[in-house]
């Protein structure tokens, strides 16, 4: 069945607070983190073929179905340390933990890192629901009893985050067809009987926590009629943002559902940013999703390379979502934390240039002295974003200036002396600034300045 209801049709433009929030952070906690293992490698440019990809894959939350893919690393790890274990052992220890969990820790942090709106996986692949649904699980005790989805999202809310819902609609193991080795748009769950359960558990993470995002991932059943689902969203949530995954397929993107792209481990926005709509990019820390103990310090990205990546997505047109990983016990393990308050300290000093802001008439640009450079703009200054550190007490600039123009290293801060030179403009710095992941200026009034 096609809808034809008006607010079902083409909705592209995303509402005004997701496009000026620009940071969020994605919590993926779910009975994987009990084993946690993944083996931690990234594909690099030569991507293998699908079988590979999945036989090795090195995202932990996706335990279930690579533990059952004969030979695979997971499979051997599984069998060195758990023996015969079935899956429902981890889901059973997983179920006690969430009766001992405390949301205010999570929600603590992602207000100090400077997050806008918070996405839970309320449902991942492995079909544990972190809610106590009133449509039973499709396997007995795969579900918390405690609200962990409404105890989270009261938490968020009350910092001043915005909350979204993040739900698996297009694969769920717990409808068998495991293991899954090929394309994951070849799913089992694409059935009359599934795709009435997905659509219930949507409906009803709508009708209690009225998420202000909807974030469905890896297609969704046609049967369900996603276009009327999210008719019936919006007129419930006004404002509420949806993604672009309630295609059909796994590995395509619904270009006519979603509000907003989702780029996913594609950190070349130069390349692949579309330039017509609102997108997003998400990724993990490191190369998993959910908690992985055999990812250490050494693989996640420094806190400087994401908060380069933050600042060149909201340059291009971005949000920039990033992916926490809690143990079992559901701690947010320090690597993770220590990397989400260093970005929230620059944000604490640099925020003007990222929040609310606007792609400029181009984004990137060089310093006379080769630093990268991504420009941001707002109604009434246009912001430069060094990518590193200035080494000396000016800055030149790729950017022209009209006689008037101001510029400042924060709106109320003192003008600094510039001038016109070969390579743009030369700013005079008040000192040699302290090392630092991005150095900002602000240039206004947004009229003045000229690429």
């Amino acid at each position: 069945m096609t809808s034809t209801t008006p607010s079902a049709q083409p909705h592209r433009t995303v509402p005004e607070w997701f496009d000026d929030a620009k940071f969020g952070i994605m919590v993926v906690w779910t009975p994987a983190s009990v084993p946690a293992f993944a083996p931690p490698w990234s594909f690099g440019e030569d991507v293998p073929d699908a079988e590979t990809i999945m036989r090795e894959l090195p995202a932990a939350e996706m335990y279930l179905n690579t533990m059952l893919i004969p030979d695979s690393p997971t499979a051997r790890h599984h069998a060195e340390h758990h023996g015969g274990k079935p899956y429902d052992d981890f889901v059973a220890e997983f179920r006690r933990r969430t009766e001992e969990w405390d949301p205010t820790p999570w929600a603590d942090l992602l207000a100090r890192c400077g997050a806008r709106y918070s996405v839970l996986v309320a449902k991942h692949q492995d079909g544990f629901l972190l809610w106590p649904s009133a449509t039973t699980p499709s396997r007995p005790g795969w579900n918390a009893e405690r609200d962990v989805v409404g105890e989270f999202a009261a938490a968020v809310r009350a910092r001043g985050l915005r909350f979204g819902v993040l739900y698996t609609g297009g694969v769920d193991y717990t409808f068998g067809g495991l293991p899954l080795t090929g394309e994951m748009a070849a799913n089992p769950a694409q059935n009359p009987q599934y795709a009435r359960y997905a659509d219930a558990h949507w409906r009803e993470l709508i009708d209690r926590y009225e998420p202000s995002i909807l974030w469905n991932d890896m297609g969704y059943p046609p049967a369900a009629d996603p276009a009327e689902l999210i008719a019936w969203y919006r007129s419930r949530v006004p404002d509420g943002a949806v993604n672009d995954r309630f295609a059909a397929s796994a590995v395509d993107s619904d270009d006519i559902l979603g509000d907003f792209a989702t780029l996913e481990y594609d950190s070349d926005y130069a390349g692949s940013a579309p330039a017509d709509r609102k997108w997003e990019s998400t990724r993990g820390m490191g190369t998993s999703f959910g908690y992985n103990r055999q990812e250490t310090d050494e693989h996640y990205d420094s806190a400087t390379d994401l908060i380069h990546e933050l600042v060149d997505c909201v340059a291009r047109g971005g949000n920039f979502l990033l992916a926490v990983g809690p143990t079992a016990t559901g701690e947010i393990p320090w690597p993770q934390a220590s990397r989400l308050l260093d970005i929230g300290w620059w944000l604490h000093e640099h925020g003007h240039a990222i929040y609310r802001t606007r792609p400029w008439t181009r984004p990137a640009g060089t310093t006379g002295d080769g630093q990268e450079i991504r420009y941001t703009a707002t109604a009434d200054a246009v912001h430069a974003i060094v990518l590193g550190t200035p080494e000396a007490a000016r800055l030149d600039l790729d950017l022209r200036l009209a006689p008037g123009a101001e510029v400042r290293l924060r709106e109320g801060g003192p003008a600094l002396p510039w001038r016109p030179v070969a390579h743009g403009v030369r700013v005079e710095l008040p000192e040699v600034p302290h090392p630092r992941p991005a150095f900002t200026l602000r240039l206004s009034p947004a009229s003045a300045i000229s690429g």
